[in-house]
């Protein structure tokens, strides 16, 4: 994809952003900091941002957004229903073991932005809204009955998945995931 000059300092600054805030934590990372690693002035980032709460919503956007690409490219391959089920899984476990190795940066920035009408909480909010409303619509697919419950159980399973894999033993505790989720979603 090409980028016009107006936004690839915008593209970059948040690149660099995103990856200081995964690693580092929002509120470890300043602003010179992000400044500093961008190559990038003050006023290139308060021209594409109005500050830095909104660069955080931008960079979980940004997450947002290759999470969803990543789900739909995976679940694309699905030759029927319950094949996607086994897809939507087995992605969320390589999601976590492959690209999101320190953790969920949703549940991240959530222990960090605890307001939950903060513009941050309301993109955390969306993502898992979505995320839900996905393995519901999956499980509908599927003929599974229960879907409410079993949603909100796989979506457990995966915010455990994914603190579990940064805390212990990550080809444990993927599939430990795997084992528990494909039992919650009927797939024995």
């Amino acid at each position: 994809m090409a980028y016009t000059k107006r936004s690839a300092p915008r593209d970059h600054l948040l690149a660099t952003a995103s990856r200081l805030f995964y690693i580092d934590g929002i509120n470890g990372v300043g602003v010179d900091r992000i400044l500093q690693e961008a190559e990038v002035t003050r006023a290139t980032l308060y021209r594409h941002f109005a500050g830095k709460e909104a660069l955080v919503v931008a960079y979980l956007e940004r997450e947002d957004q290759m999470i969803r690409a990543l789900w739909n490219e995976g679940l694309g391959h699905a030759v029927s229903p319950g094949h996607a089920l086994e897809m939507a899984i087995e992605g969320i476990a390589d999601d976590a073991y492959r690209h999101h190795t320190l953790g969920c940066p949703f549940i991240k920035a959530a222990s960090e932005f605890p307001d939950p009408k903060s513009p941050v909480r309301q993109a955390i909010n969306k993502h898992r809204a979505w995320f839900h409303a996905e393995l519901r619509r999956l499980l509908v697919e599927a003929g599974r009955d229960d879907v409410d419950a079993k949603a909100e159980t796989l979506a457990m399973l995966r915010d455990a998945l994914m603190v579990g894999c940064f805390l212990d033993d990550p080809d444990v505790t993927r599939r430990t995931f795997v084992r528990n989720a494909r039992w919650v979603a009927d797939l024995r």
